[in-house]
């Protein structure tokens, strides 16, 4: 696996002299080999405040994840810096369409004044990209100026955008097992399932085996 996990400190930003305050998301967890970005909204007040994607205990994020790659090394402890070193030897990464944001509490449906991400930045550093994981009606909700980003990095033709069930608590009207099927065929798609001859590879990788 190629990259690090990014640890960079993150919080509320002060932005008046009235004290209202802005939140700041976290920084992409990537490295070189990622092909598949997954892509949320914004991180959950839990999740800001561990400084942890999905960090909310009933989040299904990291659940199915475990679910599609069983035999993958995952931190029996549950340890955040080996989970994300996992998911990325799947050749999947992690960041938000959000940079910065207005909000109460954790619904989507509560974001306000929101500033989206730098992508035309981040994709030149996932040269291996070749598609993007919306998960929730939110994040897919930009997928256009995602879109636009991708043409400015020159990756329009390699990159497809694919917009998945939520796996928040709030969005209920899914069974986890209907979420991880979804996921499952975006994953196949793209090579990285265990059931692939790339996924396999991806997952020899994670256990430290040759291709």
């Amino acid at each position: 696996m190629s990259g690090q996990v990014s640890q960079q400190m993150s919080g509320p930003v002060q932005t008046d002299a009235s004290a209202s305050l802005r939140l700041q998301g976290l920084p992409p967890m990537v490295c070189a080999d990622t092909r598949v970005l997954v892509l949320g909204s914004f991180p959950s007040v839990k999740s800001l405040q561990l400084q942890q994607y999905y960090a909310h205990p009933q989040n299904h994020f990291w659940r199915i994840m475990q679910a599609l790659w069983p035999d993958a090394p995952w931190p029996a402890d549950r340890d955040y810096t080996l989970r994300c070193q996992c998911l990325l030897a799947q050749g999947v990464g992690v960041w938000d369409v959000y940079a910065q944001c207005e909000r109460e509490g954790s619904l989507d449906s509560a974001i306000r004044a929101a500033q989206l991400n730098d992508f035309p930045d981040l994709l030149q550093r996932c040269p291996r990209l070749s598609g993007i994981a919306h998960n929730g009606a939110e994040s897919f909700r930009h997928a256009k100026a995602v879109k636009k980003s991708l043409m400015q990095a020159g990756l329009a033709e390699q990159v497809t955008l694919h917009r998945l069930p939520s796996t928040s608590p709030a969005h209920a009207s899914w069974t986890f097992e209907q979420k991880r099927a979804a996921w499952c065929a975006v994953m196949q798609t793209h090579g990285l399932w265990p059931g692939t001859a790339a996924g396999a590879a991806s997952l020899a990788r994670a256990h430290g085996n040759p291709e």
